[in-house]
């Protein structure tokens, strides 16, 4: 979900037309396809033939379709009545467009728990796909993770397909004679399956493999090598339902949590991210490629709201917004929003994952804002007390048919959200700049062994490797939100502010301030008491915003300045009672992606100064509808 259209055009026309075209002209059938529901919408309005094509072998029996939660969601992370919802509307989209049932599924990002096997059997689901590593995390051994196995939870039982890792990382990388001759150590070894499913932008839309794939031969030469194998009686091509029925099972499973190797790395806190790099940087590949790598973990994909609060912020308020939802008896176009707000990509980050892309999480928090308003059309003001993020520590929730905003007493009194429905915008939603573990290995580049391709290409992973830094980016003091206070030494220049490695005088970003709640008229004014400081915020029912403060001026330097910092996703006008000296830059941030490191901007950061001396100010957010 939001995802731009020259994305998907460039995709359709270097990887899923070309890459299906080349299947059809050699008969490479059956195969199996999974698109997201993003996906299939912009293909529904922008390239239906293609769709039309996918059709007709789908209902010719050539062409397996899979299910998974319609927006791409990681199912886990979903209320269940949720998860069930998204899988039954990926079901009917499938029977309404293509014509054929679907009763496999595709698990978004490969995100295991326990608990799944009932929802998805529940859902009509007969067998998932997940990696191997699932299972040699469980001490599996690898011999054995040639066929399918039967799980269960609440005594509903699913079947799940081990993905091959060896193999998810020879197509498209490798030539076609390595994979050959792998497939053929399998059949000699009695391994009766092999399942390879993984990302079709392999085939063209990952940097250098169109190149590799299409220019230089590769997939001709697969799909021919392939065709020998057929020929002489070694492979057959089959789907994974026809799999379940012909191939015995590998008997019983029961997965821990779990998602792919690299994933788990990433979910990892920098610090910890560090430590397991260079473990398996020391342990070596020899070592890493046999039975103890899978013994070698990082995290889980839940940790990922641990790791980063803006992730954590957007989950629970999708998790607030759906259940609102079902108290209001469900209306459908607040149901779509939130179905699309749960699509997964805004959640994480690795070298894949879009939390650093504010464009994707704009549309997570603009669908959120849709169903929301939808929500509260004509509501009154009403002011909540309760932990919605999940910390421990209660938030204070403003709502009415305008707005809905979060204010933190735990962080100082800061807005960790300010959403206006009618312009779909959570103003408050810029990514703080944080130290990553990639940074400080990019820093040590020299010391990284060369994990050149060979005689392939590399893949997305061997480019993560080879990322540089000359120096490392800037990080912030304290996390980003609305009205952070601090009084700032005279003499601090805005280049050093705006780069962070500075000492304020006094800082209320992290202290947790007494507060007092109530509704004045037509507003809820939240008081702020902390050392030195009394801040009072209020908000009206039509979104306007004041933020008004009285400082003890004697308790700091005389050349000092009191500054509360502004950190906004999208430009907001700022009144400054008295007129303040305001600072203003971009917050950019350096994180890693399939191209290597980007800069992007996620906000503005605007800090007011007043003279200490003043001992009070108030600043005034007002918008037009």
């Amino acid at each position: 979900m939001g995802n731009f259209d020259h994305v998907f055009e460039q995709h359709v026309r270097d990887v899923y037309r070309p890459f299906l075209e080349r299947l059809a002209e050699r008969e490479f059938f059956p195969i199996a396809i999974h698109m997201s529901g993003p996906l299939l919408e912009w293909l529904e309005g922008h390239e239906s033939a293609l769709l039309d094509r996918i059709a007709r072998l789908a209902v010719d029996g050539r062409l397996e379709l899979l299910l998974s939660g319609f927006y791409e969601p990681v199912l886990a992370a979903l209320p269940r009545l949720d998860r069930i919802e998204q899988i039954d509307w990926m079901r009917q989209a499938i029977k309404r467009r293509f014509g054929v049932e679907a009763s496999g599924l595709w698990l978004t990002e490969r995100v295991w728990e326990p608990e799944l096997a009932a929802d998805l059997a529940q859902a009509g689901v007969r067998y998932a796909l997940v990696d191997d590593r699932h299972f040699l995390v469980s001490g599996f051994s690898g011999d054995r993770l040639h066929a399918p196995f039967w799980t269960e939870s609440d005594g509903k039982r699913v079947a799940l397909f081990p993905i091959d890792e060896r193999l998810r990382y020879l197509i498209p990388f490798k030539p076609p004679a390595d994979i050959v001759a792998y497939l053929r150590s399998l059949r000699e070894g009695g391994a009766p399956l092999a399942v390879f499913v993984d990302d079709g932008e392999k085939f063209g839309g990952w940097p250098g493999t169109k190149e590799w794939v299409y220019d230089r031969g590769w997939l001709a030469q697969f799909l021919e090598a392939m065709d020998t194998l057929v020929a002489g009686g070694e492979i057959r091509l089959t789907t994974l339902a026809a799999a379940l029925a012909e191939v015995p099972s590998g008997g019983l499973a029961y997965l821990p949590t779990a998602s792919y190797r690299e994933m788990e790395g990433w979910a990892l806190p920098p610090e910890a991210a560090t430590r397991l790099a260079r473990l398996e940087r020391d342990l070596g590949p020899e070592r890493l490629a046999g039975p103890d790598a899978a013994l070698v973990r990082g995290a889980h994909w839940r940790n990922f709201f641990v790791r980063y609060p803006e992730s954590n912020r957007m989950h629970k308020k999708m998790q607030a917004v759906s259940a609102l939802c079902r108290r209001c008896g469900d209306p459908a176009t607040a149901r779509q929003a939130i179905g699309r707000a749960q699509c997964n990509d805004a959640y994480w980050h690795g070298v894949f994952g879009g939390l650093y892309l504010p464009h994707l999480r704009e549309a997570i928090w603009r669908n959120l804002a849709l169903a929301e308003g939808e929500l509260r059309r004509s509501a009154p003001l009403e002011v909540e007390q309760l932990d919605l993020d999940g910390d421990g520590f209660e938030e204070i929730w403003i709502h009415a048919a305008a707005f809905s905003a979060l204010v933190s007493p735990h962080r100082g009194g800061a807005i960790e959200e300010y959403t206006l429905f009618g312009a779909g915008i959570n103003y408050a939603d810029v990514l703080t700049r944080r130290r990553e573990a990639y940074h400080e290995l990019a820093l040590e580049g020299v010391e990284q062994a060369d994990t050149g391709p060979g005689d392939g290409t590399p893949s997305i992973h061997d480019i993560e490797k080879r990322v540089r830094l000359d120096q490392l980016p800037p990080v912030d003091r304290d996390a980003r939100a609305l009205f952070v206070e601090r009084v700032l030494p005279g003499a601090l220049t805005l280049d050093v502010y705006a780069g962070g490695d500075y000492q304020p005088i006094v800082s209320w970003a992290g202290i947790p301030v007494a507060v007092d709640v109530r509704t004045v008229g037509a507003a809820v004014e939240v008081t702020c008491r902390a050392p030195q400081l009394e801040k009072r915020i209020r908000c009206d029912a039509g979104g306007g915003l004041t933020v008004s403060y009285r400082w003890d001026e004697a308790a700091f330097p005389q050349d000092a300045l009191f500054a509360p910092e502004v950190s906004l996703a999208r430009p907001l006008e700022l009144t400054c009672v008295p007129t303040a000296d305001v600072w203003s830059f971009p917050v950019a941030t350096v994180s890693k992606s399939e191209r290597g490191l980007d800069e992007t901007v996620q906000g503005h950061s605007l800090t007011p100064r007043w003279p200490v001396g003043l001992a009070e100010a108030r600043v005034e957010i007002t918008w037009s509808r």
